[in-house]
């Protein structure tokens, strides 16, 4: 597994030339979320879609 550092020149490397801090950190933000979310999904700590209505619309159903 690549160590943040590793990450964040991959990316710093497929930005374009003009991008902006803010490209930057959306771009990071986005993977960060992305390896939390893969990390979850290995730890077999994933919600269905059904489970997570009836948690936050309990009157939908």
């Amino acid at each position: 597994m690549p160590t943040v550092k590793q990450i964040v020149h991959e990316i710093a490397d497929q930005l374009p030339e003009q991008a902006t801090f803010d490209d930057a950190m959306h771009t990071l933000y986005v993977r960060q979320k992305l390896e939390r979310s893969l990390q979850a999904a290995a730890e077999g700590k994933l919600v269905t879609q059904e489970e997570m209505e009836q948690q936050f619309l309990p009157d939908a159903h």
